[in-house]
């Protein structure tokens, strides 16, 4: 490629062509051509309300099936240049140089727009990567260039689009006269829009309550003021790219973002810039508001109005005290919902290609907490490691030798596997492997300061220990797990 071809300077790019949505509702679309290209096309004009014809003699396989399932026409004729009279679009998908060329030149004639597959020279337009959300479309084009960056631009969006938009949008088109009438332009409309799309409205369309949706705009429409809304999400286990969909559109979307201490700054910048950022720690040791104190926080900026993400390390529900927090919104009368999150254990999983479950092995899993083996008496779940059940221990470094105490007492065998990760699913995580009579020197590693997961049990002996260091060793002694290993 010349240097010259390539335009790197820094003035304002001009398109050679230009955006715009054409109107097919009940007009005809011919697409010309009998296998994967004429497929792809007629899909594309699928999701339109076009008239839909396709002309091939012999059309192959795959194409005729979609037709049949779809009501499709296909003409099996050859190509000629009466399949265009009276049509809005036409498109040469035939996959010869000859005939492509002699459909665009008909359509020219004819004045009739054409694309041609793959060969941008005969196109009078390109097909854009398509995002529909009817009656919501987005179009990605690079105007032949790069159809392929296109499909990646077009999947990054779709990513970050509530699957209920179009919906939404249908709502909205129901109540624009009424706004027209009733709220005045300028800023005053652009709130009442805003609050339409982000707020209360969209929440219920989302939920699939659209008599709620059209409620809540009605209170709007009266000049009620936007309720208050607090999300606990979950944050996942560390790495930024292992939260929701879900959660990012929220962290994009909130006002204020409430997160905890083990919440990564990565995971927290996921969100709107100008949102207010409140840290509520929770750090073992070091907890800079008491749960009481989170509670009176989100139910008093739900009470302002607030979009609140209350954001938790892995899952709001698992060893996150949400329970307290929902009780705390439900009592106050502040509307929330609960997005879930990656939970440690199975990112420290991941992390060890470890099967938490594993057919024959193990049947069942125990989340539970090391505290939990604090007291004198010993939980029910413990029987259940026993039976074959995997369990994951959080926060279970500082008591490690209570556990391996424990869990030894109610029966299960010294030589058990245990598999540890100290700040799972991040890339300077550290993993250590050894036997439940290792444990107890996990408490001794002052290197260890991220959190870390401890699992026990058969199936951890099916993990990948090829990254992982030993948790102690112990002189002269060999475990079953290191006999594995070998």
């Amino acid at each position: 490629m010349s240097l010259r071809a390539f335009n790197s300077s820094p003035q304002v790019q001009r398109l050679n062509t230009f955006p715009i949505f054409m109107r097919v509702e009940g007009e005809a679309v011919v697409v010309v051509g009998e296998g994967d290209e004429a497929l792809a096309k007629a899909r594309l004009i699928a999701q339109s309300s076009a008239e839909l014809k396709i002309v091939a003699k012999n059309p192959e396989p795959a194409l005729e099936a979609w037709a049949g399932e779809n009501g499709v026409e296909i003409i099996r004729e050859s190509y000629r240049t009466s399949h265009l009279f009276g049509v809005a679009l036409v498109f040469a998908a035939s996959g010869g140089a000859q005939l492509d060329a002699r459909v665009a030149a008909d359509a020219r004639a004819a004045n009739i727009p054409v694309n041609a597959v793959d060969r941008p020279e005969l196109c009078d337009f390109f097909t854009p990567a398509l995002i529909n959300r009817a009656p919501v479309a987005i179009a990605i084009g690079t105007e032949g260039a790069g159809p392929v960056l296109a499909q990646i631009i077009r999947s990054r969006i779709d990513r970050i689009l509530p699957p209920a938009l179009g919906r939404l949008a249908q709502l909205a088109a129901s109540w624009r006269d009424a706004v027209e009438r009733i709220v005045p332009r300028g800023a005053a409309r652009r709130d009442f829009w805003k609050s339409f799309f982000e707020g209360e409205p969209a929440r219920a369309v989302t939920a699939g309550d659209d008599e709620a949706a059209s409620r809540a705009a009605e209170r709007l429409l009266s000049g009620a003021p936007e309720k208050g809304h607090v999300v606990l999400v979950g944050a996942g286990p560390g790495s930024e790219d292992l939260i929701t969909l879900r959660a990012h559109r929220l962290l994009m979307e909130a006002d204020v973002i409430v997160h905890d201490a083990l919440v990564p700054e990565a995971v927290v910048a996921l969100g709107r810039r100008d949102a207010e950022r409140i840290y509520a720690g929770k750090r073992k040791g070091c907890h800079s508001k008491s749960q009481n104190e989170i509670n009176e926080l989100l139910v008093e900026l739900g009470r302002k109005g607030k979009r609140v993400v209350r954001l938790k390390s892995g899952d709001p529900l698992v060893f996150g005290r949400a329970g307290e927090e929902m009780a705390a919104l439900r009592e106050a009368g502040i509307s929330y919902e609960v997005v879930p999150g990656v939970t440690a254990a199975f990112a420290a999983a991941a992390d060890f290609d470890l099967p938490l479950t594993l057919r024959g092995v193990a049947s069942s899993m125990v989340f539970t907490t090391g505290h939990d083996l604090k007291g004198g008496a010993l939980p029910d779940w413990a029987r259940l490691a026993i039976d074959g059940a995997t369990v994951a221990v959080y926060m279970g470094r500082s008591n490690a030798a209570e556990v391996a105490q424990h869990l030894a007492e109610a029966g299960l065998s010294p030589d058990t596997a245990v598999a540890v990760v100290e700040n799972a699913s991040l890339p300077h995580r550290r993993l250590f492997h050894g036997t439940l009579a290792d444990l107890p020197g996990l408490e001794s590693r002052e290197d260890l300061s991220g959190p870390v997961m401890t699992i026990i049990g058969d199936a951890v002996a099916g993990a990948n220990f090829r990254h992982s260091e030993p948790i102690a060793r112990r002189e002269g002694v060999e475990s079953k797990l290191e006999r594995t290993m070998r």
